[in-house]
């Protein structure tokens, strides 16, 4: 291809100032990641799931296409043409400077590239054009309610560059005439403005994502662990970390989250969406780093003449997290059901971030609420939320002869705060046991047991978490215990997981895995109506036990789903301590949750989590005082089929 001395330089010249302006702008982003501080107990290793994860979520678009199949398979589209585009993009660059680099006449790899790159362009060519018309036109309410210029430029370009390639690949002009001079310049002039626009727009999760999603915390809703006296959580802009700098600018502002978020659907303030672009936005305000130093967070002196200047991880940022683009309202709405973190295709973990968030409000004391503060004194005085006397696990232990847990049994069955108090979880308890004792399974319980701390860890107050931990695993091995047995979801997460922190090893398993694998030892199930079966948020998305309580509910030609099932599951709404703080705004989770059960017309209700019973009982009750579905714990189904066993 040949090219004057005239073009060569203004060519040059048009490539450099592209790429100085989308260096200012994304180094700008790089540096304020990097200045944010190191990810507590973060560890890259192992590296296989880390690139499993990144083939499947990030090349094969896996989470983008799966719940939104027809836009996320354009979305798909672009991204793989921009893939295919590479050395078209490349062959491109050269050609401008004269260079003949590969050959669309002549070879084989040449020609056959060239051809496959523009079946790419033609599908990302439509592609864009119906992402455009749904954002523009017909506006699902997820993308936001205010249109973007920036979006709908940036559409046209890709477009642009789409079409010019199509063009000068069918009519083939000669490179040198006034047809083919137009098509080129107009391709670079597509290329080099939507270059500086990237860093500049929500499409900076096309350089940022794939990092987003290899560098997660290494599993569902990983809570870091606080290091040193001085770390409270997420209070200021001093104590975010690199993952959530990148995670926040990752964000691509989709809505998956915000559409999947129970509290955002029953009329609360709270958009897990805008938790993540909240701590963009503070970023963008509070942090300028420079290469050679970083401008003072808003509301600080510069160093003095002679001192030195900051240096990129001393910068003090000591403005509140939350106030300004942050609620604190909203992040203690959050039921920590996990939907948005399931649902994201870019690596945002919000739950890290909401909890981190709840932590700086509680761990330094401003956060004040009436209904939180019962519920840690009660955490603290009486070892359970429920502010019940131990006296009272003791009778209903003794009541039933549940024998004690002395080291020779082969399971020590967790009874839990609701197992312990809560009338639904009792009776799940004495339905488990009749099983076990029915399968000839020995089992006991700890003469001590506390809550294991998962309403204090979710709303961030570590100390009497810490405290219910280190409490609960001395009992547990002090009475020689390694394999436990919970019918709360919860339970399982906290003690398996969060414990952890704390030394913790025991293996725990769901009552549901348990009862899957011993049903064949089960006689029948007697004939019974239908039944739909509610997945715990806990046990579903934290833990992925979708299949062994849905064959313990009923059989497959007995089981009905309701829309939400799976992993898409709405959850009950008493997670993250809202069962224990209760409801003040917008429609009841609970009893949202509820008419999606009863649209099935299903005559049994399973659930496999004593506060998903709770709240399902009390909401099924309330909308359908006569005439509502059984509402049963898959134990108590189980122990059905015993005999002597009436449901």
């Amino acid at each position: 291809m040949e090219r004057n001395l005239i073009e060569i330089v203004l060519f040059a010249a048009a490539v450099l100032a592209s790429s100085a302006l989308f260096l200012k702008r994304f180094l700008r982003v790089v540096g304020i990641v990097w200045s944010a501080k190191p990810d507590p107990g973060f560890s890259i290793r192992p590296l296989a799931p880390r690139f499993k994860r990144l083939l499947w979520d990030v090349l094969c678009q896996a989470k983008v296409i799966r719940h939104r199949p027809l836009p996320g398979l354009a979305h798909a589209f672009v991204f793989w043409g921009f893939l295919a585009f590479v050395i078209v993009t490349l062959d491109h660059f050269a050609g401008g400077f004269g260079l003949d680099w590969l050959s669309v006449d002549s070879g084989v790899f040449g020609p056959a590239y060239f051809a496959v790159a523009f079946l790419f362009a033609a599908a990302v060519a439509i592609s864009i054009t119906g992402l455009a018309l749904r954002r523009f036109v017909a506006r699902p309410k997820w993308l936001g309610e205010k249109l973007s210029w920036e979006s709908g430029f940036i559409a046209l370009l890709i477009f642009l560059l789409m079409a010019t390639y199509m063009a000068d690949f069918l009519a083939h002009p000669d490179p040198n005439s006034l047809s083919g001079k137009t098509l080129w310049w107009a391709h670079t002039l597509s290329l080099l403005i939507f270059l500086p626009l990237i860093p500049q727009t929500k499409h900076l999760h096309l350089i940022l994502s794939p990092a987003a999603v290899f560098l997660t915390r290494g599993g569902f809703s990983r809570i870091p662990p606080l290091e040193g006296d001085e770390d409270f959580g997420l209070d200021t802009g001093k104590d975010i970390t690199r993952l959530a700098a990148l995670q926040a600018y990752s964000c691509v502002e989709c809505g998956r989250c915000q559409q999947h978020c129970p509290a955002n659907l029953t009329g609360k303030i709270l958009n897990p969406k805008e938790i993540a672009l909240g701590f963009r936005r503070y970023l963008n305000e509070n942090a300028s780093p420079k290469w050679g130093g970083l401008q003072p967070a808003k509301g600080f002196s510069p160093p003095a003449a002679n001192q030195p200047e900051i240096a990129l991880d001393e910068a003090p940022k000591e403005s509140p997290l939350l106030g300004v683009h942050i609620s604190e309202e909203a992040i203690f709405q959050c039921t920590t059901c996990g939907a948005c973190e399931s649902q994201c295709p870019v690596g945002v973990e919000h739950l890290p971030l909401i909890i981190g968030l709840r932590r700086g409000a509680v761990n330094t004391g401003k956060w004040e609420d009436e209904h939180g503060g019962d519920l840690f004194l009660r955490l603290e005085r009486n070892g359970n939320p429920l502010g019940l006397s131990a006296i009272e696990r003791d009778k209903f232990i003794r009541t039933n002869e549940l024998p004690w847990f002395d080291g020779s049994q082969q399971y020590c069955l967790w009874l839990g705060c609701m197992g312990s108090f809560d009338p639904r979880g009792r009776h799940a308890v004495l339905a488990l046991r009749r099983v076990m004792d029915h399968l000839g399974i020995t089992y006991g319980v700890l003469r001590k047991e506390k809550c294991t701390g998962d309403s204090a860890r979710r709303l961030g107050n570590d100390l009497a978490f810490q405290q219910l931990a280190e409490f609960n695993i001395g009992q547990l091995t002090g009475a020689g215990a390694s394999k436990l047995l919970s019918i709360c979801p919860h339970c399982v997460r906290t003690i398996g997981d969060d414990w952890k922190e704390f030394g913790a090893t025991f293996d725990i398993e769901h009552h549901s895995v348990f009862l899957a694998r011993h049903l064949d030892k089960l006689p029948p199930a007697p004939a019974q109506g239908t039944t739909v079966y509610h997945d715990p948020c806990y046990l579903g998305r934290y833990q992925d036990i979708y299949d062994e309580p849905r064959r313990v509910a009923a059989s497959p030609d007995r089981l009905v789903e309701a829309e939400r099932h799976r992993d898409t599951s709405f959850c009950c709404g008493a997670g993250g301590g809202l069962v224990f703080l209760g409801e003040e705004k917008g429609k009841r989770v609970s009893h949202e949750r509820a008419e999606q059960l009863l649209a099935t017309g299903a005559a049994t209700v399973a659930a496999a989590c004593p506060f998903c019973q709770t709240m399902l009982g009390d909401a099924l009750t309330a909308l359908k005082p006569e005439g509502a579905p059984r509402l049963l714990d898959i134990a108590e189904i189980a122990a059905a089929r015993l005999p002597s066993t009436p449901l």
